[in-house]
């Protein structure tokens, strides 16, 4: 079942009652002209079991303990934002899947070699992903990026992902003068980098779903990023991001700021299609089929990570 994301952007008091989300709006509560029938109807409840994700955008919201408790028992991950609105924090369950420890064991012990490979798939699929991508919005030539993607070998030493990201931030979007891919960059950096943080904090829900350790990753090691594993696993997902960005820019006269619709639009980052073996889903469904996949590569049962294909 696809579950919802949640953005709050106004002050707010959540609590929980009967294993329902409660929203309480502090105008209402603190307006003494209004009934208390009329204070009543103004809340809104939402099925704890309903909610995937829940992003708090505002200095004013207040979160209750038992709220918190009742998320991440229910495997959601909790975004936070900075005064820009761009997601800072991410909170997510210790014990997501009944037979952690094992999986933890699997995931731990599991070999270079296989770990190389893993990450050969990653790239390959990533690479296939962008040329997608940058075929269906522009009329520069993709082929060189289906070559680069069909010589990946294990552990990708060349580093032909660099090779391709390069070619394809290049000309990705021609109609912004100067672009590069940086975090701090001109935009559309700023929409990128909130709709990245979206798809992290799913695929990592996804991860702690399957039982794995997003710390502990096939390819990225900074031992200051406590998400390499999410990092790793998401980068076949990125284009998906990039489509998502090149849309919204199309909606939208001025993308310099990160506007609530455009928070709105970004936010769709769970619920978009994609392709994963040849069925359609929901990415938020799709990512926990990679992710059951990825386990069982580290077991020992499969040999390939089931990634999207664009």
């Amino acid at each position: 079942m696809i579950k919802k994301t949640l953005c709050f952007t106004n002050p707010m008091y959540l609590s929980l009652r009967n294993e329902q989300l409660v929203l309480h709006m502090p105008e209402v509560e603190n307006n003494d002209t209004l009934t208390e029938q009329m204070r009543q109807e103004a809340e809104r409840t939402i099925p704890i079991e309903d909610i995937g994700v829940v992003v708090l955008d505002n200095k004013r919201i207040t979160i209750t303990t038992g709220v918190l408790e009742a998320l991440l028992d229910n495997n959601c991950a909790v975004v936070t934002c900075d005064r820009r609105s761009m997601p800072v924090g991410l909170l997510l369950p210790l014990a997501g899947n009944t037979v952690q420890n094992e999986r933890f064991r699997h995931q731990i012990e599991s070999s270079v070699p296989l770990r190389k490979q893993l990450w050969q798939q990653t790239v390959r699929q990533k690479i296939l992903n962008q040329e997608h991508v940058l075929a269906a919005n522009t009329s520069q030539e993709t082929n060189c990026m289906r070559v680069w993607a069909s010589n990946v070998r294990s552990g990708d030493p060349e580093n032909l992902e660099a090779y391709a990201a390069a070619y394809y931030w290049r000309n990705l979007f021609p109609q912004v003068e100067g672009f590069t891919r940086n975090r701090d960059g001109i935009p559309p950096n700023n929409l990128l980098n909130y709709g990245y943080a979206i798809l992290r904090a799913v695929i990592a829900r996804a991860l702690v779903g399957s039982g794995l350790l997003p710390t502990l990753g096939i390819h990225h090691h900074n031992r200051y990023n406590a998400y390499c594993l999410a990092d790793d696993i998401m980068e076949p997902y990125r284009p998906y991001v990039d489509q998502l960005v090149i849309d919204t820019m199309k909606r939208v006269d001025d993308y310099t700021e990160l506007t609530r619709e455009i928070k709105m639009h970004l936010l769709g980052v769970p619920m978009i299609d994609v392709v994963v073996g040849g069925k359609r889903s929901p990415l938020m469904v799709a990512a926990q089929q990679t992710t059951a996949s990825l386990y069982k590569c580290f077991s020992g049962e499969l040999r390939h990570v089931s990634y999207p294909e664009m």
